[in-house]
């Protein structure tokens, strides 16, 4: 019998020699012939092998074909130049009717049946463990001396004919500073799974316990690493499994075939991708490419003007407009509140910075299929009924919200509001926004621009964001131009220091993202703008979906129509003005917002983001 010393070393024909005179005491080829493509197998009968293949192009993030065979055809020539299926791989399973019926060192004794059947050749994560070696990066199981650690995830499949499963995956620990570069070492590499389809937390995979993984072996985290999770060819066997096929072969998961091909054919999806932390309960990154994640920081940039020379540039933290944006993406079901009583002699009271900021995040919400709720203040619910009325026939939504309010009557209150039967674990919102919404100061109260105390006309929406820091799975975002707003709470210090009346009116509560404007409608339309710029990104795509199904761009081009428009917003302002609603400088009923003229000013800005 041969040790595996040296193995990493040899070329890809003699390894499969080795194999094929089954002279190896390995139970894995991870690490062997590094720097060459490895393959997962699936062996099935001629009469399925149009579905299979179809199902392998629909779900190509864990099931890249690299190769399929004629029937009875034991060669692949375009992967190598002397191989036998039948013999070279370490170790094949057969399966009867979905029911794994024993594992093989070869397949020669079925021979006859082969002829009738069809090989494909997947691509495998083994393929480019040389490349993140080459990037610095430590591969975990490498020296650990043992197989990858393989798990079923809760994630489906897209289905064709009878070939359905949910996603298999690999996981491996990665020390979080090389996080963006295992991403950058592995994303074009699709042959071989590409970039990881998921980072940080296992049970957002529906994984439980990473010490047990259903296929391969535990790999143990080192202090600072973080789980990795990229798509897996054992996908396949799965989904042979599920097809209850009357025969089929796989290989044993670990035991690859190992083909000539280097790893030199890579492929871009639009400049390198950028990895981020989304959420620490939890632990959720996402990745984005340099491109998309630069054109949402120029959005940053431009709506971080100060034209009422407030000091806000004091207050803005680069970055949150990116981050909110991302983890928006990622939600499913998202909470958004608005409302500034500023106005507190007049009747409504409402400023008319907020709504439309609100409604523009809400209508791209919409575009993306995510479930979205306004939530305000009991008093103002008709007012902000006849709004969600007018924004529909504008054609900004595309069709009414549901709106909520909050009201405190015990300790668990908000509890019961975001979460089913008040269980923490499971939330109906995972991310909260508030934009321009009157938050708490230290001292309990809420307070206009001008010190005025408004506490009589604001409900406490602001214990719906205290509560969900204790609930895993909910981010929160807030949107705001002064300070006093409602998830404001992250830069309270600046606000004291540079806004004026600051330490009266800063407002105590955070926000996980905190995206500071010069005026908060254009943090809402920059949001919007955000989000379409993440739906067309193909590097974010790919990691939504988990590199399963179709690819979504044309879907960021359905979203095109949801964005905030010049003609939209001066239709949608008219309507607040006839409603009363004033602006919240000079409380003037006029084409105005915070004292700046829609004109030039307002309608400029949603050009410039556009």
């Amino acid at each position: 019998m041969l040790l595996t010393g040296g193995l990493k070393s040899l070329l890809p024909h003699v390894l499969r020699r080795i194999i094929r005179g089954n002279r190896l005491s390995i139970s894995s080829t991870s690490g062997m012939a590094e720097g060459y493509k490895q393959a997962n197998v699936v062996i099935l009968h001629k009469s399925l092998a149009d579905d299979f293949e179809k199902f392998c192009r629909a779900n190509d993030g864990p099931l890249p074909l690299l190769y399929r065979s004629q029937p009875g055809d034991w060669k692949c020539p375009s992967l190598s130049t002397d191989s036998d299926i039948r013999t070279d791989c370490l170790q094949y399973r057969k399966y009867e009717h979905g029911v794994c019926t024993g594992s093989l060192k070869s397949l020669k004794e079925y021979s006859e049946q082969l002829k009738d059947m069809v090989t494909f050749y997947l691509g495998c994560s083994f393929s480019f463990e040389k490349a993140v070696q080459k990037a610095g990066i430590p591969i975990r199981n490498v020296e650990q001396k043992c197989n990858v650690s393989m798990y079923k995830t809760s994630v489906p499949c897209h289905s064709i004919s009878k070939f359905h499963c949910n996603l298999v995956v690999t996981m491996r620990p990665i020390p979080e500073s090389k996080l963006g570069a295992v991403v950058l070492a592995t994303s074009e590499l699709e042959d071989a799974h590409g970039a990881p389809v998921h980072i940080g937390d296992p049970g957002l995979l529906g994984i439980q316990d990473l010490s047990k993984p259903d296929y391969g072996d535990p790999v143990h985290l080192h202090p600072g690493d973080i789980p990795v999770f990229w798509a897996c060819g054992v996908t396949g066997v799965e989904a042979i499994i599920n097809s209850r096929a009357p025969l089929a072969f796989t290989h044993s998961p670990g035991c690859m075939f190992i083909t000539d091909l280097k790893n030199d054919n890579v492929r871009s999806l639009g400049g390198a991708p950028q990895v981020h932390c989304i959420s620490q309960d939890p632990l959720h990154f996402s990745i984005v490419s340099a491109e998309a994640a630069q054109k949402i920081r120029t959005l940053e940039t431009l709506i971080g003007i100060d034209p009422g020379e407030r000091g806000i540039g004091h207050l803005q933290r680069p970055g949150q407009l990116l981050g909110a944006s991302l983890a928006l993406s990622h939600a499913g079901s998202v909470l958004v509140t608005t409302g500034f009583p500023t106005h507190h002699s007049h009747q409504p009271p409402e400023e008319n910075d907020g709504p439309p900021g609100a409604l523009a995040i809400a209508a791209m919400l919409q575009a993306l299929e995510k479930h979205v709720a306004i939530v305000t203040d009991r008093r103002a619910m008709e007012l902000n009924q006849k709004i969600i009325e007018e924004a529909v026939q504008i054609g900004i939504l595309k069709k009414p919200i549901p709106l909520l309010s909050y009201q405190r009557e015990n300790d668990d209150s908000a509890l019961m509001f975001l979460c089913e039967n008040g269980n923490p674990e499971r939330p109906r919102f995972d991310h909260l926004v508030a934009i321009e919404r009157a938050g708490m100061a230290a001292d309990g109260n809420y307070y206009n621009a001008r010190k005025v105390n408004i506490k009589h006309l604001v409900d406490p929406i602001d214990e719906l964001f205290l509560a969900a820091r204790t609930i895993p799975g909910i981010t929160t975002t807030g949107v705001g131009d002064g300070g006093n707003e409602l998830g404001m709470g992250k830069v309270k210090d600046a606000v004291k220091k540079h806004i004026k009346n600051g330490d009266v009116i800063a407002c105590d509560v955070e926000a996980d993202f905190t995206v500071v404007a010069g005026v908060s409608n254009w943090g809402g339309y920059a949001m919007a703008c955000a989000l379409s710029v993440l739906r067309s990104c193909d590097t974010h795509d790919r990691y939504l979906r988990r590199a399963l199904g179709p690819r979504c761009a044309p879907r960021g081009r359905r979203c095109l129509p949801a964005l905030p428009s010049v003609p939209k917003e001066e239709k949608l302002l008219k309507a607040l003005v006839q409603l009363g609603v004033r602006s919240g400088k000079t409380a003037s009923l006029e084409m105005e917002v915070d004292g700046l003229p829609f004109y030039n000013v307002h309608s400029l800005m949603i050009e410039k983001l556009l």
